[in-house]
This record gives C-alpha cells, sequence and structure tokens, in this order.
C-alpha cells in the first residue's frame, strides 16, 4: 500500500484518502486545471499513486516535488582527517544533528562537524546513486572532490 494523504477541498466537497490507489486516482480524476493549487499532498510515496492514477497532470507532479530536494554530503572533522558521506532530505537539519552530536554513531565517535562538500538533486534515488558512488571510490578522489569547490575547506553549514 502507498502510504500517503491526499486532501482535495473545494467549495462544494471535501475528499480525503489514505493509502487507497483507487481512492487517490479518483479524488485526482475530479482535479481541473483551475483547482489544481487546492490539492495538498502530504506524501513520501504518493508519486507513485499519482504516476499510475488515470490523472495524469504535469501540475500535480509540479505540486508532488515543490520543495523536495536530497542532499550528498561530505563532512570531515576539525582537521580534515575523517570523512563521512551521507544523503539527507534536510540538509540543515541533517548537519546540525552532526554538529550537535545528538544522534549515536560514526560522526558523534570521530567529532565529525564541518560540512565541506554537497550536491542538490531532484530524486532520491539519483543522491543515493552518487553517494554509492562517491562511497566507492578512494579517499584521494573524494579529497579531490572537495578541493574542486572548497579548496579551503572552509565550513559551508552557515552558508545554507
Amino acid at each position: 500500500m502507498i502510504s500517503c494523504y491526499i486532501h482535495y477541498m473545494t467549495e462544494k466537497m471535501s475528499l480525503r484518502a489514505k493509502r487507497s490507489e483507487a481512492k487517490q486516482s479518483q479524488i485526482l480524476d475530479f482535479v481541473t486545471n483551475d483547482e489544481i493549487e487546492n490539492v495538498i499532498v502530504i506524501a513520501t510515496k504518493c508519486s507513485e499513486a499519482i504516476s499510475n492514477s488515470r490523472f495524469r497532470h504535469a501540475s500535480i507532479n509540479k505540486l508532488l516535488k515543490m520543495n523536495k530536494q536530497y542532499y550528498l554530503y561530505i563532512m570531515t572533522n576539525h582537521y580534515n582527517t575523517v570523512l563521512y558521506t551521507g544523503v539527507t532530505n534536510d540538509l540543515q537539519r541533517r548537519v546540525y544533528e552532526h554538529k550537535s552530536k545528538s544522534i549515536e554513531g560514526f560522526t558523534k565517535k570521530y567529532n565529525i562537524t564541518k560540512l565541506v562538500y554537497y550536491e542538490i538533486f531532484e530524486d532520491a534515488s539519483t543522491a543515493i546513486s552518487r553517494e554509492k558512488q562517491i562511497k566507492a571510490g578512494s579517499r584521494q578522489k573524494k579529497i579531490d572532490l572537495v578541493n574542486s569547490l572548497n579548496q579551503e575547506w572552509k565550513d559551508l553549514y552557515d552558508e545554507l
């Protein structure tokens, strides 16, 4: 089942579908071009439901992807001796978590607190593929990647 909600509100009706592609398709069939801004989608996988529905409208797909960005990032410690590569959909929050050491793990253990590189993607699968590509590369390739955009290895967190 798709884990998402679709809310559609007009003066005449209020429809809500949860975890049902069939119900979501029915709701989306009601939506016209003029009413597209009345659709609110809160989802993790709603794009699958919409792409499988009979209603395929560029605006609804745009609405789904609005403000959806995924980030590949590289962080290091104060001395630039340890590198960490990760993926997130909220870079500012995730770097803050690393800096505040609020999550147990590698970055807390090795004092990884400095954001030195990041890339922005429109979909998660591309970001994850890029993360795997970078993690499979040598340390020198990661260093060269950081140097290509941040030769001083300054913390980029304040620029977010």
